[in-house]
């Protein structure tokens, strides 16, 4: 579907009031010295992963409530990614689950991709579901079972993930474990620990060199006594079990209510093991919402410390993967995911604004009201003009759902793909 001439003429309908308030915060910027061009040079660059399970209804345990023209299959997944790529200009990549979405063609895949502007980010693996042809059930765990027959089944689907990820030039392998327990006493844990290191060290090895694995990480759910890999410190401590090309994902829901993730994140990236970001919101757990619309201050804390760490020198963290990994049950996925990346770009771009050296020397000398109000002044700033300058230049939409709903693109797809298709994953 291209719509480039029709992005065109919206952007001219919301000209008027865009430039009004885009030249208002440019002033204001001016006057503390900051380079707007660079600041809006820095968003176009900043590219989001789209998951390919995002693309339909995900919902909850109890039920999905399709809303229809949902993507059938990977192809149509990546016209769907192709499509939010055109509207915002910074969703230039697909993270792909195995094995809901198993490349079948993968010549042709590239193809399309590319005829979409497209590549692939990662490749997510699946040890969290039984599937149905697969020999030995995950029940009581994948790679880290008691049973070596089921490491060495989770251990496979690892390495087939890779295989199906260097078919489609992607050199990110994303392991997420539901391995846990639910009762005292049912895992012996230290045990457990050194099977899930054995096991991963196995999928490591088979790596290409230029690849990266990333272990994520979750306090609860599915089991809730205990998880294999419950929170930074333990995927932390795989990664330095297995080597340099082993990084720790932060999961923003994955986390206990009221835990510090800023200074997660800022530890991490000081030992360099920060390898990427799944975003979603979270109220309670991994509610898997849209990003930054429930503690949008903790979201704008993070992202201060992640551009921090990027701008110093000192810090040797690789270049970190940013990936969305969020359910959709009550709106339209293809508009919620807009917001999240419009909700991401615009707290990305406020924590470009912080005055380091301002923050720094407050910091310095213990001045608390100082740092404080910095920080509040500027997570007050109204960034959205940039993040729509931003698009303008790169010919995205300045409010691309706006464009969306004028557009009557859901119910094209609707039109095409039929009221009742669902999406597969999830």
């Amino acid at each position: 579907m291209d719509i480039f001439n029709q992005i065109e003429e919206q952007n001219q309908k919301h000209q008027a009031s865009h430039a009004f308030q885009f030249q208002y915060i440019a002033e204001l910027l001016n006057r503390k010295g900051i380079d707007v061009q660079g600041v809006v040079d820095k968003i176009k660059a900043f590219q989001i992963a789209i998951p390919s399970w995002a693309l339909g209804t995900g919902g909850t345990r109890f039920g999905r409530f399709p809303g229809g023209g949902e993507p059938r299959n990977l192809e149509e997944k990546i016209e769907d990614i192709g499509l939010l790529h055109q509207l915002n200009r910074s969703s230039d990549s697909i993270s792909l689950h195995i094995p809901w979405d198993i490349p079948k063609d993968p010549i042709a895949l590239k193809q399309l991709l590319q005829a979409n502007g497209l590549s692939i980010d990662s490749v997510n693996s699946n040890t969290f579901q039984d599937q149905p042809d697969q020999a030995l059930s995950y029940k009581f765990g994948s790679l880290c079972h008691t049973d070596a027959r089921v490491r060495q089944q989770a251990i496979d689907h690892n390495i087939a993930c890779i295989q199906h990820g260097q078919a489609l030039d992607s050199k990110v392998l994303t392991v997420w474990l539901a391995d846990g327990s639910n009762f005292p006493g049912q895992q012996h844990f230290r045990r457990a620990w050194q099977r899930t290191a054995d096991s991963l060290g196995s999928i490591y090895q088979a790596m290409p060199e230029d690849w990266t694995m990333l272990i994520e990480y979750k306090p609860y759910e599915p089991n809730f006594y205990s998880m294999v890999i419950p929170d930074w410190g333990t995927s932390y401590s795989l990664c330095q079990h297995l080597g340099k090309n082993a990084q720790v994902l932060v999961d923003l829901g994955h986390h206990l209510p009221n835990t510090n993730i800023e200074q997660i994140v800022a530890r991490l990236m000081h030992f360099g093991r920060l390898g990427g970001f799944h975003f979603n919101g979270s109220m309670y757990g991994d509610d898997d919402l849209t990003t930054g619309s429930i503690k949008p201050y903790q979201f704008f804390l993070i992202f201060n410390e992640l551009v921090d760490a990027m701008n110093d020198p000192t810090v040797k963290n690789p270049p970190l993967a940013w990936m969305i990994d969020a359910s959709h049950n009550s709106k339209d996925p293809l508009e919620d995911l807009m917001q999240s990346v419009q909700n991401i770009l615009t707290t990305y771009a406020k924590a470009l604004l912080v005055d380091r050296v301002v923050l720094s020397a407050a910091q310095d000398n213990n001045d608390v009201l100082a740092a404080e109000e910095l920080l509040r002044d500027v997570f007050a700033t109204d960034t959205r003009a940039l993040v729509a300058e931003a698009a303008r230049q790169a010919g995205g939409a300045m409010e691309p759902i706006a464009v969306f709903r004028s557009l009557g693109i859901r119910e094209k797809l609707i039109e095409k793909r039929g009221q009742k298709s669902i999406a597969t994953g999830l």
